[in-house]
């Protein structure tokens, strides 16, 4: 008839016990503490039919300080609880609780709820027309925090068919703001012109494209290698004539460049003439020669 929110504690195992007039289920959930004892979800229906009449009703039990007392110290025992003082609520409304920490260091909660019906009379819903709940939570591992979310999660499945029996009052009407002119109602929190968003179309933003770098690569050309020339070594001693001829005495012939080869810069010692190619041989006696 009830159960915890989504993502656990883990139903473990459901007691139900019918009276004459009361449904009541205990729904055991996962523990992981050191705390003896079991986690658990109770849930007392108060006005409505069981199958078992011949086991009478159950009392109706006012909520006192005293038996919470003795609910906490039964279900969590050794462990030493401190009731809030703050004024809290579920959607079935208020409930109190209760937390504390065992000398292992795990927290534990004790919650108690009583949903009761608005339509009738106090006089006649004392012992029907009321949900009772309890719960108990120890764990190693959460904190208080944690372990109350699942008094502000669980979910009720049960009810009664009578409508003036029903312990949840009128439904919700709906918010007075709706259709009513001068209430603009915003797609989310907050509307639009707290954020300073302007109302109406806006220009569409400019697209800034990031300009392309192309860097250029400059290959420089290998350096040329530098031959040495060589260096002349004694006179050189002139090549015959192919007549027969032999040059003048102390005069130092130029050979042809060599194609392919890098010749040597020849430098004639000072005071030597070089006589010009047309002068050697049997042109050497000519006029122009002999200046």
């Amino acid at each position: 008839m009830a159960f915890p929110p989504p993502g656990g504690p883990a139903i473990v195992n459901v007691v139900e016990r019918k009276h004459k007039d009361d449904v009541e289920q205990t729904i055991s959930l996962s523990t992981s503490s050191s705390v003896p004892g079991q986690n658990f979800l109770k849930v007392q229906f108060l006005g409505g039919t069981g199958s078992n009449p011949g086991l009478g009703s159950t009392p109706y039990k006012m909520i006192s300080e005293g038996a919470i007392s003795r609910e906490m110290a039964a279900t969590i025992p050794g462990v030493r609880l401190a009731r809030s003082a703050t004024f809290v609520q579920n959607s079935y409304g208020p409930f109190g609780y209760a937390s504390g920490q065992s000398r292992a260091g795990d927290t534990c909660i004790y919650a108690w709820q009583q949903i009761q019906a608005g339509r009738s009379a106090p006089v006649e819903q004392r012992n029907f027309s009321m949900v009772q709940v309890r719960l108990r939570l120890c764990d190693a591992h959460e904190t208080e925090r944690e372990l109350l979310s699942t008094v502000y999660g669980y979910t009720i499945a049960g009810g009664f068919e009578n409508a003036a029996l029903n312990p949840y009052g009128a439904p919700r009407g709906a918010d007075a703001s709706l259709g009513r002119p001068g209430d603009p109602i915003y797609p989310d929190a907050g509307g639009y012109r707290s954020r300073g968003t302007p109302i109406g179309y806006e220009p569409r933003p400019v697209v800034v494209r990031p300009a392309i770098v192309r860097r250029q690569t400059t290959v420089q050309p290998p350096a040329a290698a530098t031959v040495a020339a060589p260096q002349a070594v004694g006179p050189r001693v002139p090549l015959p004539d192919p007549q027969g001829s032999v040059p003048q005495t102390g005069v130092t012939t130029v050979p042809a460049p060599i194609p392919g080869r890098v010749q040597p810069r020849m430098t004639a010692p000072s005071g030597t003439v070089v006589p010009s190619p047309d002068c050697i041989g049997d042109a050497a006696s000519n006029a122009a020669c002999q200046r």
